[in-house]
C-alpha cells in the first residue's frame, strides 16, 4: 500500500433530524475523487466516529466502497476503546475490501507501550491490512514510543503512521529511527517540515473543502522539489490552520465543505454549530488562502 499524496479523512453529512445523509455523503466523495486527492480515509475523527453506532460505521465503510468503485484508496478507522471493538472493525474492513486500516491507541484507558503494541498486533491478526498507525497522544492520552516500536517491528503491515503529537521531535526520531515506516503529516501546520523530512502524505481535514490548494502544496514538495514555492503555499494556508485549531475543528471543516456547495448539515453532540460570527470569518479565510494560492500556482 502506498500511501503518497493527500489522503482527506471525509466528513459524515447528517440530515436534519441527525441521521446520516448517504446520499450526500456519496457526493462528498465524488467532490473528492473530481479533486484528485490521492486516497479516502473514513472512520476517523474528522468522519465523527466516535459518535456513531456500530451499525452505522460499517455502513458507512460499505457505502465508501460502493462510490469509490477502486478510484482511490480506501482506508477504514478501526478506532474503539475495547480491542474487541477494533478488531472488529478490523474484520469487517477485511471483508469489504477496503485497501488498508488506520489504528490507533485505544483512547481513555490509558494503556503502556507494551499494551498499544498488544492491541495493534491483534488487529493486524484480524485483517492482515495494510495499517497506517495513528499517533494522536491529545486524544488518545499515550503516546507511540520506542519501546512500542520495538514491539511491533516484526509485523510487516505496519507501512506508514499518521504522527498527529505536534512535537517536532517526533517528526525527527521517527525519521531517523524508522526509516521503513511511511511518514505521514498528522499535524496540519508542520506540514512543509514533514515534507523537508522525507514524508510523501498528508492526512488533512481541510481537503475536504480546499483539496486543491493542499495537492499543490504536495506536489510543490514532494513532486517538484520546489520549497521555495511550497513555504509560500504553505505560508498562504497558516490562516486557515490557525482557525481550525481554535476550536470547533469538525464545525469548521463541515461549514467549509458547505461553502463548497457540498450537503454537510450539522454536528453530533456534543459538538455544537459555529456562530454566525464563527462562519463569517471562516469564509473570508478561505477566499483569502484560494485567492493566494491560485496567484502562487498560477505564476508557475
Amino acid at each position: 500500500m502506498n500511501f503518497d499524496g493527500i489522503f482527506t479523512p471525509a466528513i459524515t453529512p447528517l440530515t436534519s433530524d441527525g441521521q446520516i445523509d448517504f446520499p450526500a455523503f456519496a457526493e462528498v466523495l465524488e467532490y473528492l475523487v473530481e479533486s484528485k486527492v490521492h486516497g479516502i480515509i473514513i472512520g476517523g475523527s474528522t468522519g465523527e466516529y466516535y459518535a456513531q453506532t456500530t451499525a452505522e460505521r460499517l455502513e458507512i465503510a460499505q457505502r465508501a466502497k460502493d462510490v469509490l468503485r477502486g478510484r482511490l484508496p480506501l482506508v477504514v478507522g478501526t478506532g474503539g476503546i475495547r480491542t474487541e471493538d477494533s478488531v472488529y472493525f478490523a474484520e469487517k474492513a477485511k471483508e469489504l475490501e477496503a485497501d488498508a486500516l488506520l489504528v490507533g491507541s485505544p483512547p481513555y484507558a490509558l494503556p503502556t507501550q507494551k499494551e498499544i503494541a498488544a492491541h495493534v498486533l491483534a488487529v493486524d491478526k484480524a485483517a492482515g491490512l495494510p495499517i497506517m498507525l495513528y499517533n494522536y497522544p491529545a486524544r488518545m492520552g499515550v503516546s507511540m514510543g520506542d519501546e512500542f516500536f520495538a514491539a511491533v517491528a516484526q509485523c510487516k503491515n505496519i507501512v506508514a503512521i499518521k504522527e498527529s503529537s505536534g512535537e517536532m521531535n517526533r517528526l525527527h526520531r521517527l525519521a531517523h529511527s524508522h526509516p521503513e515506516i511511511q511518514l505521514s503529516c498528522g499535524w496540519d501546520d508542520q506540514a512543509l517540515e514533514f515534507f523537508a523530512w522525507g514524508a510523501r502524505s498528508w492526512v488533512c481535514a481541510g481537503s475536504n473543502f480546499i483539496p486543491r490548494e493542499h495537492v499543490a502544496l504536495y506536489e510543490a514538495c514532494v513532486i517538484e522539489k520546489d520549497f521555495a514555492k511550497g513555504r509560500r503555499i504553505m505560508s498562504a494556508m497558516l490562516p486557515l490552520m490557525d482557525f481550525l485549531e481554535g476550536g470547533k475543528f469538525v464545525q469548521s471543516i463541515k461549514h467549509g465543505s458547505e461553502l463548497n456547495g457540498l450537503r454537510t448539515g450539522g454536528v453530533r453532540a456534543p459538538l455544537q454549530p459555529l456562530e454566525a460570527s464563527e462562519k463569517q470569518a471562516l469564509k473570508e479565510v478561505i477566499q483569502t488562502l484560494k485567492q493566494n494560492v491560485a496567484a502562487i500556482v498560477g505564476e508557475a
